[in-house]
């Protein structure tokens, strides 16, 4: 999820038990806890580019790990702030260790995937149910949390912490509707999927990315899930193979590597990109739910050395044409 919901959502839980004398430090320290784990971004390595990938959401995100980041962002907090107003150590830990615990539960409700259980296992827990920014999951949060902190009134921000629990369920619905329609789809085709998702599209749980795998390719398609339900047929693609889309590819080397830690991270989504030979995307993700155009992408290179890594390539600005397609299945 953003780093600003993060955060609001992790000011929630203290906001909600603490004595009002403790209003608005406990929201701050909630505030801040709730986005610490994050920083696991700043893992990173220049010759690696997807070194960030095996640890954002890894150890930070576990909840396992909750009472140790807690406690570490609660210490230096209260050294750095807390202490000087008046807050005991407990509570400075306290209040920081209730939001971040918020945090990977929150992730977990995403497609982009969460090691909740690390280090006993690195599954990536993904539950497709909120889009990793959606303002009408943010705002109402926000408003609560505003008006709960100026007025000191616990009571807002428990109706935060039950919005915050409601959307995902009302989202969990809609997911489910979605892959109704997807499976009905897939049997008037002919087909006889391997494994069917529903994804929410970008920003909202209404237009839903319906992926499903057969024998040897994937299959996108979009499905708005309103009153009535209405279906954008999409692509399909190939299925990776790596023998045959990469003859050339030497086994064992960095690249080969890297594929295979690419495909743990895209739970095995992957595709070649359509128009460029040298590109394996994570069809999970695309600004238009129904088209095959990754957000993100790994590169190859034929000419690269054994050791060589490959290339990692964001793509999430959207064209015109793009945008207009999706304003199109939102809002017909």
């Amino acid at each position: 999820m953003d780093p600003v919901t993060q955060g609001l959502l992790g000011a929630a839980a203290p906001k909600s038990v603490a004595p009002p004398q403790h209003a608005r430090i406990a929201c701050l320290l909630g505030f801040l806890g709730g986005m610490a784990p994050d920083l696991d971004v700043l893992i990173r390595s220049p010759e690696d580019p997807l070194l960030f990938l095996e640890f954002h959401r890894q150890f930070t995100h576990s909840l396992f790990f909750i009472p140790v980041g807690g406690f570490i962002v609660g210490y230096l907090l209260h050294k750095l702030y807390a202490q000087k107003r008046g807050l005991t150590l407990g509570r400075s830990v306290l209040y920081c260790t209730l939001g971040y615990a918020t945090h990977a539960m929150l992730d977990a409700c995403t497609t982009y995937g969460t090691q909740l259980l690390w280090p006993f296992s690195d599954q990536r827990f993904a539950w497709n149910t909120v889009s990793v920014i959606d303002p009408l999951f943010t705002i109402p949060i926000l408003l609560l949390i505003g008006i709960a902190t100026w007025q000191r009134r616990a009571m807002l921000a428990r109706l935060a912490l039950a919005w915050a629990i409601a959307y995902p369920v009302i989202g969990m619905v809609q997911r489910d509707r979605a892959e109704a329609v997807g499976w009905e789809l897939a049997a008037s085709r002919g087909h006889e999927p391997v494994r069917l998702e529903a994804k929410p599209s970008f920003a909202n749980v209404l237009v839903w990315k319906v992926v499903y795998e057969t024998a040897d390719r994937y299959h996108v398609d979009a499905v708005r899930a309103g009153i009535e339900m209405a279906v954008f047929p999409g692509d399909s693609v190939p299925k990776l193979d790596v023998a045959r889309d990469f003859p050339w590819l030497v086994p064992g080397s960095q690249q080969a590597l890297d594929i295979e830690r690419f495909r743990w991270f895209s739970n095995d989504y992957l595709a070649v990109e359509p128009g460029n030979p040298y590109r394996i995307t994570d069809i999970r993700y695309s600004m238009v739910p129904n088209e095959i155009k990754g957000l993100w992408s790994i590169e190859l290179d034929p000419n690269a050395a054994p050791s060589k890594h490959v290339g990692y390539v964001v793509a999430r600005r959207a064209d015109d044409r793009a945008m207009n397609s999706f304003g199109d299945m939102l809002f017909p």
